[in-house]
């Protein structure tokens, strides 16, 4: 698979995590949604700046355009994260954390017991 068809799996699939349709994502990215469904199959050789555009739509950070390597489920449960915890404010993601650390420690210690 091509770069250009890879990411547009990636932006197709980061798009639908949001539960937006074409229309939906090349409106918040000033975008026509024939081009976004170009960019989704990969005939488009896309600009960095519309690379950008399409990113702050979404809402995600650039390296999540280019994470192909887990699982389709795997990344859809990580895209989910991602989209609820974006758009918190510091003091929330410090509370996420510790609250997350807490639980990965707890998984971790009824781990070693079995």
């Amino acid at each position: 698979m091509s770069l250009p068809e890879s990411v547009g799996n990636r932006i197709r699939e980061l798009r639908k995590a949001k539960g937006w349709t074409q229309e939906q994502l090349a409106e918040a990215a000033g975008l026509h949604y024939s081009y976004i469904g170009g960019v989704e199959r990969g005939d488009r050789n896309i600009s960095l700046e519309t690379l950008e555009k399409i990113i702050l739509a979404l809402k995600v950070p650039p390296f999540e355009l280019f994470q192909f390597d887990e699982t389709t489920d795997r990344k859809q449960i990580i895209n989910e994260l991602m989209l609820l915890i974006n758009s918190r404010e510091t003091t929330e993601l410090e509370i996420l954390t510790t609250i997350t650390k807490n639980i990965v420690g707890l998984i971790e210690l009824q781990q070693k017991k079995n």
